[in-house]
């Protein structure tokens, strides 16, 4: 119980087109199936990162989630990743863990990138999430998230793995990389960041650059700029022993959020 398989869904995104995303990763993912734990697929994976929610928002138990539960129950693994949804005439960027059973866990995105005007159609999650597949304790964010340390603080420790899934452009993928050691070695926890590759409807480039760091900053693996289908098998033991040996989390500022 102390290991964990994570597959990395490495991919380019068609624009605005759902069911032609939902087929690609479909043939990704019977093309290099490996066993698994968990699938994770990047931010907004069924559109690529847009406003136009008031066309392609479902409401949850629609096309995407169902698709998911079969993705989940084929490959007998969890599956995670954001999509637009729609609720209570609320538009949310909102990332759905969907376990093999068909039972599921959300986590909606907290920092709306408003440079990107984010802000002003979807609204902002309330809650940090904790989520479980095996003994690991998870900790999902999405994209903009990552910017934002105070969000992912590790108290106590909470988690062990924290999983960051994004639209994170090119022309900024030095921050990316930098932010997702940091948040490895300041929570002593291991990181993964999922990022797509290719170009959307804006012209925006994505470099993928997605990564496994471990709790000490070191990237394990990094798919670099290509369309992968990556499985990886992460170790618990180390990580105990590391906090044990180093135990920085005893010294952390306890605050509280407010929201």
């Amino acid at each position: 119980m102390s290991h964990l398989r994570v597959t990395l869904v490495q991919t380019d995104v068609f624009w605005e087109n759902p069911s032609a995303n939902r087929a690609q990763l479909e043939e990704l993912l019977h093309s290099n199936h490996n066993a698994t734990d968990l699938i994770v697929l990047p931010e907004m994976f069924t559109t690529g990162f847009t406003m136009h929610a008031a066309s392609l928002a479902e409401v949850h138990n629609l096309d995407t989630f169902k698709w998911m539960k079969q993705m989940a129950a084929f490959f007998s693994c969890a599956i995670v990743g954001s999509y637009i949804v729609k609720e209570n005439d609320k538009f949310y960027n909102r990332c759905i863990l969907v376990h093999p059973s068909g039972s599921y866990d959300t986590y909606d995105k907290r920092h709306l990138f408003r440079m990107g005007g984010e802000d002003a159609i979807y609204t902002a999650g309330t809650e940090r999430k904790l989520w479980t597949i095996k003994d690991w304790s998870i900790a999902p964010f999405i994209c903009y998230d990552l910017r934002f340390p105070v969000w992912s603080r590790n108290h106590s420790p909470q988690y062990d793995l924290a999983l960051y899934i994004a639209s994170w452009p090119s022309k900024r993928a030095s921050v990316w990389k930098t932010l997702l050691a940091a948040r490895a070695i300041e929570n002593a926890a291991f990181v993964i960041g999922v990022n797509r590759v290719g170009e959307d409807g804006n012209h925006l480039t994505y470099a993928g650059d997605s990564q496994v760091i471990q709790f000490d900053g070191t990237v394990l693996y990094d798919l670099k700029n290509d369309i992968q289908v990556v499985t990886i098998t992460l170790d618990k033991e180390p990580l105990s022993q590391y906090r044990s040996a180093f135990p920085v989390h005893l010294d952390a500022d306890d605050f509280k959020l407010l929201l």
